[in-house]
C-alpha cells in the first residue's frame, strides 16, 4: 500500500511540476494574441487557437478569462516578442522563440545556457534558411470524416501536406495560411488539440543516444526558461 501511494504521490508531482512550467507559457500566449488582435476570438483568430492550445492542456476557463484580460493592462504593453538562434552539440540547431519584458535578461538567460552546455548564440538571421516556417494543426483522426474528402476540403485554405501517425491528424501548410487553414478546420467542426506556427528544419540530422543526451539537457534547460515560448530545433 505504501509503495502505491508513494508513486501514485510522485506522479501528482510530477504533473504538478509540469504544469508550473507549461501554463504560464499559454497564459502569455493568449495574452500576446489578445494584445494584437482584440479580446473577442470569434474575430481573431490566433486568440481563438491559443485558447484551443490551452484547454488542450486542461487551462480553465478562468484562467482564459483573466490571460485575455491582462492584454489591456501594463504589463501586457512592456511584452515583446523576441527570437534567438543558436549552435548546439554534434552540429544541433536551436531557434528559440520568446515573449519578453526584459531583453537582456532573456539573452543573458540563453548565452549562459548554451556556452555552458557546448553550444553558442548566433547572430539573428544566421539559421533562417536551415528552418521553413510553416503551419502545422493537430488533432485526432475524426470518426465521421473521410481523410482523403477532407484534405481535399482543405486545399483550397492553403493545406500541402496531410499526415497520419499514431491517430493523430497533422495539417501541414505555409505559414501566411495560418488563419485560412485554421478557419477552414473549424468548419469542418474539428477542434484542433494543437496549433501554431512552427519553423521545421530543412536538413534534420539523427544523432546517436549518447549525442542525444547533450542535445536534451541544452533542450531542458531552454524550455524551462519563463521567457521561452517556443524552441525549434535541426533534429529528425
Amino acid at each position: 500500500m505504501g509503495r502505491h501511494f508513494e508513486c501514485r504521490r510522485r506522479a501528482k508531482e510530477s504533473r504538478w511540476a509540469s504544469m508550473s512550467k507549461v501554463f504560464p507559457k499559454l497564459a502569455k500566449s493568449i495574452t500576446l494574441a489578445a494584445k494584437n488582435g482584440g479580446p473577442d476570438p470569434d474575430s481573431n483568430a490566433p486568440l481563438r487557437v491559443a485558447i484551443n492550445n490551452a484547454k488542450a492542456q486542461n487551462f480553465s476557463k478562468e484562467n482564459v478569462e483573466a490571460a485575455i484580460k491582462r492584454a489591456s493592462g501594463k504589463d501586457a504593453s512592456e511584452i515583446t516578442e523576441m527570437s534567438y538562434e543558436g549552435k548546439g552539440p554534434h552540429g544541433s540547431l536551436f531557434y528559440v522563440e520568446c515573449a519578453t519584458d526584459n531583453g537582456n535578461r532573456t539573452v543573458g538567460n540563453l548565452k549562459i545556457i548554451f556556452n555552458k552546455n557546448g553550444g553558442q548564440l548566433v547572430n539573428s538571421g544566421q539559421l533562417d534558411y536551415m528552418f521553413n516556417r510553416r503551419t502545422v494543426i493537430e488533432f485526432p483522426v475524426p470518426a465521421d470524416k473521410d481523410l482523403e474528402e477532407l484534405e481535399l476540403e482543405l486545399i483550397d485554405a492553403g493545406l500541402e501536406e496531410l499526415d497520419v501517425e499514431e491517430g493523430v491528424v497533422s495539417l501541414i501548410g505555409d505559414y501566411s495560411n495560418f488563419a485560412s487553414l485554421s478557419a477552414a478546420v473549424e468548419a469542418q467542426g474539428i477542434t484542433p488539440t494543437k496549433a501554431g506556427l512552427q519553423r521545421l528544419p530543412t536538413q534534420p540530422i539523427e544523432l546517436t543516444e549518447e549525442q542525444m543526451e547533450d542535445v536534451e539537457k541544452i533542450l531542458d534547460l531552454i524550455e524551462d526558461d519563463d521567457d521561452v515560448q517556443a524552441v525549434f530545433t535541426n533534429l529528425a
